[in-house]
């Protein structure tokens, strides 16, 4: 039962830090998405 309680507390922690990435990286995402945007229209 231990080791299942530290499984679930890594999951969680890990969860969080790429929740924390992925809202960090959102910008990043969102000129990337401009640009392909604009490379299919501009064609």
């Amino acid at each position: 039962m231990e080791l299942y309680l530290i499984l679930k507390i890594f999951l969680g922690i890990g969860l969080l830090i790429a929740a924390y990435a992925m809202i960090r990286n959102l910008d990043i995402i969102k000129i990337i998405l401009i640009y392909l945007r604009d490379k299919l229209l501009g064609k």
